[in-house]
C-alpha cells in the first residue's frame, strides 16, 4: 500500500494523532454517558405509574438518545480506524480506492478514511 511518508511530515502525524487520541476519549465517555442515561430512563420509567403521554416523551427521548450514543460509536469506529492508519502509514490514503485525501478534508475530520465522495456514496446506501 502506499506510504504516506512522502505526504505527511512526523509532526502533521504526530498531531493528527493527539487530536484523534483525545477526540476518541471525548466520544468514549460521551458514549457511556449515553448510555447510562438511558439506562437511568428506563429504570424511572419501571418505578413510575405508568401515562401514556409521558410513555411517548420516554421513548422519543430513548430514540434520540440511541441515536447519538450510535453516532458517536460510529464515529469512534472511525477515529480508531484512523489511528490504525496512522500506525500503518496509511494515513491520509482512502481505505475504498487508495487515493489521497484532500488535506483539507484530514484538518476538518481527522477521521476522515475515505474522499469525501466515497464517503457520499456511501451513506446513500
Amino acid at each position: 500500500m502506499t506510504s504516506n511518508s512522502a505526504r505527511f511530515d512526523q509532526g502533521f502525524l504526530d498531531g493528527k494523532r493527539r487530536q484523534l487520541m483525545k477526540l476518541r476519549d471525548q466520544l468514549r465517555k460521551s458514549a457511556d454517558s449515553g448510555q447510562g442515561e438511558e439506562a437511568d430512563l428506563k429504570s424511572a420509567a419501571l418505578a413510575q405509574a405508568h401515562e401514556y403521554e409521558d410513555d411517548a416523551q420516554r421513548l422519543a427521548m430513548l430514540e434520540t438518545e440511541g441515536n447519538l450514543v450510535s453516532r458517536d460509536i460510529e464515529r469512534l469506529s472511525r477515529v480508531e480506524r484512523a489511528l490504525r492508519k496512522i500506525e500503518e502509514g496509511t494515513y491520509g490514503f482512502s481505505d475504498v480506492s487508495g487515493k489521497p485525501i484532500p488535506e483539507a478534508r484530514l484538518e476538518a475530520t481527522p477521521d476522515a478514511v475515505n474522499t469525501v465522495q466515497e464517503q457520499e456514496a456511501s451513506e446513500r446506501v
